[in-house]
């Protein structure tokens, strides 16, 4: 292949990445073709398991235990004029190996995964500067504080000693960004880098890699299924379905001119969301199922035998509200604002100092759930269940899924045998998924399907209340809203309620019937999800609601974070 005279830096062409199990084999991507431009964002967007994330591994040659099967990712030099392709190269080489990092870096959807535990933030920046680069330890960690401070990390001469768990979700996603641009690469490959972050925290992140991408003049692929954060930051757009580019162009094009129903599809589905009518309330008359009051908790700090005391947090304050029968509420705030904190008491893993949460089980006994023992109450534990935010860490890697969501059925004495079977797989068919699944092991599913196996198990036992903790963020625009629709029919059939905790505005919005706003372990703002989301009374409940991506790229505000949190 010749060098192109324009600005392409990377060329993919008719790419195909196959995976075998057994006798079968699938095609995660299929003839797959774009290009990568300096000063350009490329955004691949599609449904779980359409061969997003498997294009850009296949980009870095990591594609095991995936073969590339054929086609070309050729690495363009333009200014020495030299051409690499990447794809026939050894995978283990040494030559693939001074490309990743170097010339095309990668930042990863969980950041706490992909950062080392027992490592400080500083030593692996600083392993990956000298890995790349002829530098000695001392200019590598100078290099590396001015790769935090590039990222806006506060006071990096200390961030650089400080482990991951030391910094919040949005810091641990910038020391990530730090990391891939220490090298200062001509590709950098973003999957899914905002998914887990609140709404003021993603706004950071996509101004911030935009601001990185014009000062180093590199190319960004973007992988997501948000088409809000596409109709902000993307220059091209390729939609991917099953492995195929059905569709390939610029943004304007693909929101304002789609040509394929799949493209139509995902464009619709972002737009319901924000455009979702008022549903009536369901009655709050006579007695909620959950009254809490006055919740407060405290989380002390860590005892330091040199330097200040850590003086801990206070990470729930006076928290008061109700949760009525068939009501749907949503929990709305920034990374430690205490909505997760607030579902764990309610859940019994937490104990507050102070302050009660009343729940009238259907036997009409009342339960204080700020008591941990009331979980030791098996009718409690069946009739408030929970849908987890992380579907990797939440499913047991030991077990199938049928062991994994008839787990419940079998410790309550529900179900054994083959009516045990048939449950699960009719669960299973309730979320989407098939029947035949239930033999493989949760390795095997993408995020989304992890997260419907989640949902399928949290169900199994019909409770009256689900509290839900960010159940839909793993899950791209078009299966989102099937999520939500599901959800929405299991509460009118199953008649239970729903605390939905949650960061993305336009899912509270569709969802939720009313909404509380949370600002450092506080109450701030309650109302309906309508007057929350379109006449918020409140200048935080504003901020959040101004740093929500635009779904159209003709109106786009990307701004700065609007929280100094961090």
């Amino acid at each position: 292949m010749t060098q192109p005279n324009d600005d392409v830096i990377l060329r993919v062409d008719r790419l195909n990445v196959d995976f075998t199990f057994g006798k079968m084999n699938l095609k995660a991507a299929r003839d797959v073709s774009f290009d990568l431009r300096l000063g350009r964002t490329t955004c691949l967007v599609g449904e779980s398991g359409s061969g997003k994330s498997v294009t850009a591994r296949a980009i870095m040659n990591i594609v095991e235990p995936a073969v590339i099967s054929s086609g070309a990712v050729t690495l363009f030099d333009l200014k020495e004029g030299e051409v690499l392709e990447l794809a026939s190269l050894d995978p283990d080489g040494a030559e693939i190996r001074a490309v990743r990092g170097a010339r095309i870096a990668m930042i990863f959807q969980e950041p706490m995964s992909s950062l080392s535990p027992v490592h400080t933030i500083g030593a692996q920046i600083i392993e990956a500067i000298m890995l790349h680069q002829d530098v000695d330890k001392h200019e590598a960690r100078k290099r590396a504080i001015e790769a935090l401070r590039d990222v806006h990390i506060h006071d990096p001469e200390r961030a650089v000693d400080r482990y991951p768990f030391e910094y919040s979700g949005g810091m641990r996603q910038r020391a990530m960004i730090a990391m891939a641009l220490a090298c200062e690469p001509d590709v950098l490959i973003a999957d899914e880098p905002t998914t887990a972050l609140d709404v003021t925290t993603q706004a950071g992140i996509l101004k911030l890699i935009r601001e990185l991408q014009v000062s180093h003049g590199m190319a960004v692929m973007f992988i997501t299924h948000d088409m809000g954060v596409v109709a902000e930051i993307a220059d091209d757009v390729v939609v991917m379905l099953r492995g195929d580019v059905v569709e390939h162009g610029a943004v304007e094009q693909i929101f304002h001119e789609p040509k394929h129903s799949y493209s139509r599809a995902l464009i619709g589905a972002s737009l319901g969301l924000n455009n979702a009518e008022a549903r009536p309330a369901p009655p709050t008359e006579g007695t909620p199922l959950i009254s809490a009051r006055d919740l407060s908790l405290f989380f002390p700090g860590q005892r330091k035998l040199l330097g200040k005391p850590d003086p801990g947090v206070q990470t729930l304050k006076d928290v008061s509200f109700d949760l009525w029968p068939g009501e749907i509420l949503g929990v709305v705030g920034e990374s430690g604002s205490g909505k997760t904190t607030l579902g764990r008491v309610l859940m019994g893993k937490y104990q507050p100092e102070a302050g009660e949460a009343l729940y009238r089980t259907g036997s009409g006994d009342v339960r204080d759930l700020a008591d941990r023992n009331s979980f030791r109450d098996k009718q409690v534990y069946r009739e408030i269940r929970m849908i987890f935010q992380d579907p990797y860490s939440s499913l047991n890697p030991r077990m199938t899924v049928e062991q994994i969501i008839a787990e419940p059925l079998w410790v309550n004495n529900i179900a054994k045998g083959a009516a045990m079977r048939d449950r699960v797989a009719e669960l299973l068919e309730i979320v989407g998924l098939s029947p035949a699944m239930m033999e493989r092991y949760p390795h095997a599913f993408s995020g989304g399907q992890r997260q419907r196996i989640g949902i399928a198990r949290a169900i199994a036992l019909e409770p009256r209340i689900i509290i839900a903790d960010e159940a839909t963020s793993a899950l791209d625009g078009s299966i989102r809203a099937q999520v939500l629709d599901l959800l929405l029919k299991l509460r009118d059939e199953l008649g239970m309620a729903i605390l939905f905790i949650a960061h993305d505005i336009g899912v509270v919005r569709y969802f939720c019937d009313r909404v509380v706003v949370m600002h450092k372990g506080q109450i701030v703002e309650t109302g309906t999800a309508h007057q929350i989301c379109d006449a918020p009374r409140e200048d935080y409940t504003k901020a959040l609601l101004s740093a929500v991506p635009s779904p159209d790229p003709r109106n786009r505000k990307i701004m700065p974070p609007l929280s100094v949190a961090e």
